[in-house]
């Protein structure tokens, strides 16, 4: 997918006060002591600082972008703050350089929606978090299919709304990554985005334990 409109956008509001959320993950997250966390999609880094206090030092942060502008800014917060247990790193969510089984949490708001592939995107989630391990995502879905014409649309994805799927493809999606059970937290009114009426919503998994077999039957350790 071509992400220049998504980085200049992106781009010019790295130093606006502008709001680029459709949740909350952080508020449900609750991240730990010691944890290593990861924020997708993590623009000016607020919520990335929020989880570095959380975690303190024996934790550590890592906040995902593809903005240059939006990573400059919350390196600069960072260093500024005086934040040593954070690192921001320019990437595709479709290719995390992270390793297998290693975040405690991953939290992401508005951002999957942008993914070309979305099932790549969970599937990395699924590969980085450690057995255990959970994600809380705040996204949006749509009530009707997107117009063909926008979905490959670069500035309309830009925006927010040519890259949403239906309600049922979403979770599908989540499902087929590995993650058995899932909840969702919290969702919107629908509204209206473009040519299309989306929600948006918060949902929550953790990566299924190590299993073993007894009779003939799996069982989570």
């Amino acid at each position: 997918m071509n992400t220049f409109f998504i980085e200049n956008r992106y781009n010019k509001l790295a130093d606006e006060a502008c709001c680029l959320s459709c949740g909350n993950a952080i508020i449900h997250a609750v991240p730990s002591s010691g944890e290593v966390c990861v924020d997708l999609g993590s623009g000016r880094g607020t919520d990335v600082l929020r989880m570095a206090e959380a975690v303190g030092p024996s934790g550590f942060v890592y906040g995902i972008d593809i903005a240059d502008g939006m990573l400059d800014t919350a390196r600069n917060t960072a260093l500024k703050l005086g934040y040593n247990n954070v690192s921001f790193i320019k990437s595709q969510l479709e290719n995390i350089p992270l390793p297998d089984n290693w975040v405690d949490l991953v939290i992401s708001n508005c951002t999957i929606n942008h993914a070309y592939n979305k099932q790549t995107v969970w599937n990395e989630i699924y590969r980085i978090l450690k057995p255990g391990g959970r994600f809380v995502v705040s996204d949006i879905y749509s009530l009707q299919d997107v117009p063909e014409i926008y979905r490959t649309n670069p500035e309309a994805i830009a925006e927010c709304w040519a890259g949403a799927v239906r309600k049922d493809l979403y979770l599908k999606t989540v499902v087929k990554a590995g993650f058995k059970t899932f909840r969702i937290i919290e969702e919107s009114q629908s509204y209206h985005k473009g040519e299309i009426d989306v929600v948006s919503f918060t949902l929550a998994a953790q990566k299924p334990l190590p299993c073993c077999y007894r009779n003939g039957k799996e069982q989570e350790l």
